[in-house]
């Protein structure tokens, strides 16, 4: 590459605007057509504003386990859940055409969840890979903070 490039990316997170958001809010990102016919929902769901707030990462990864495990008690199709690397929130993979609605009663019932937890999933050397990493009193203050501030469908902050 040569010194000086700007490479233009085609990431579909990476042409939001982050300055322009309002975190906590829940943004379908986009629906992907599988060859055969089956569709696949990437969401967005945003804890903490961007370049304001960042989760420490015990907390992150702690919520990241509480909630693979909640949001498929809670709702069907879920593929997966995995942290941003800005550490602001996660990314959720759904079968179907999922709406976010949806998304959000479901996201909204695992914190409360993560609430009453009184232990972390899979936090084991044989479960996880950095399993001395997890916080479940971290884990709760995030879920706490973002259940009472209120996820929006609007990433421009209107509930």
């Amino acid at each position: 590459m040569k010194r000086g490039y700007i490479m233009k990316s085609n990431v579909e997170s990476f042409q939001l605007d982050h300055t322009k958001v309002k975190a906590p809010y829940v943004r379908k990102c986009c629906v992907l057509d599988g060859k055969n016919g089956d569709k696949v929902t990437k969401f967005d769901l945003r804890f903490l504003q961007p370049n304001k707030e960042v989760f420490e990462t015990d907390a992150i990864h702690g919520l990241e386990h509480l909630l693979a495990t909640f949001l498929r008690d809670n709702m069907d199709g879920v593929i997966d859940l995995s942290p941003m690397g800005c550490r602001t929130g996660y990314y959720l993979i759904m079968w179907g055409d999922v709406e976010p609605s949806y998304v959000k009663d479901g996201l909204e019932k695992s914190l409360e969840m993560v609430l009453a937890a009184e232990n972390i999933p899979a936090a084991s050397e044989e479960e996880c890979g950095n399993y001395r990493d997890l916080s479940l009193e971290g884990a709760k203050k995030y879920a706490r903070k973002v259940l009472e501030e209120g996820f929006s469908l609007n990433i421009y902050g209107e509930k």
